[in-house]
């Protein structure tokens, strides 16, 4: 498996500033014909590093309601529930889930008490407890800098290495940090498949 080198990067950074740039501004800027920056667009595209172009939004100039980061501490086995409701709610620019289980969005809530917001988008039953914090400013960034790229294993979620591999199961690329997890990543899909 090949990793990433300086111009998956250069690239990465280029669409990160403006994903509309053409392939032929790229490829001059990267000393490669506009072909070739297509072939690497579309393996970027295939190994999951991206995953899709969008645009970026500023919602404050489209919709009213007070900015607001609003954690929840979701009831016991919710929280899966609780970032899927987040992430489908029109008022929510964005949504994290944090390491001690905890999810995070950043909300434009909507004209009435924040709590009546978040029991109407959840329902109280999902949720253990919230708090809420009015923002006054919030700024995405993202970028591609200091970033340090590695695939994670499709199998047990470990970084994958230059002794690692890649190969398409089932239509699907996938990563692998060793042979022994692609062959239990392959075995369990044959199984699930025979089972279907």
């Amino acid at each position: 498996m090949r990793d990433l080198d300086d111009t998956d990067l250069d690239i990465l950074r280029m669409l990160t500033e403006d994903g509309r740039r053409s392939y032929s501004d790229i490829a001059e800027a990267v000393d490669l014909s506009p072909p070739a920056v297509s072939d690497r667009v579309s393996r970027l595209r295939e190994t999951g590093v991206i995953r899709r172009f969008t645009v970026d939004v500023d919602r404050s100039t489209l919709r009213a309601g007070a900015p607001t980061l609003v954690r929840v501490t979701p009831a016991a086995g919710d929280r899966e529930t609780v970032r899927e409701s987040l992430v489908d709610a029109g008022a929510v620019e964005h949504v994290f889930v944090t390491d001690d289980g905890d999810v995070l969005a950043h909300v434009r809530v909507p004209d009435r008490p924040t709590y009546e917001w978040v029991e109407a988008t959840l329902g109280p039953q999902h949720v253990a407890d919230f708090a809420a914090e009015p923002l006054v400013d919030a700024e995405w960034t993202p970028s591609v800098g200091a970033a340090e790229f590695a695939f994670e294993c499709a199998e047990c979620g470990n970084s994958v290495t230059n002794e690692g591999s890649t190969a398409r199961v089932g239509g699907t690329l996938h990563h692998f940090c060793c042979p022994t997890c692609e062959s239990q990543f392959r075995e369990r899909y044959e199984r699930i498949e025979e089972e279907a």
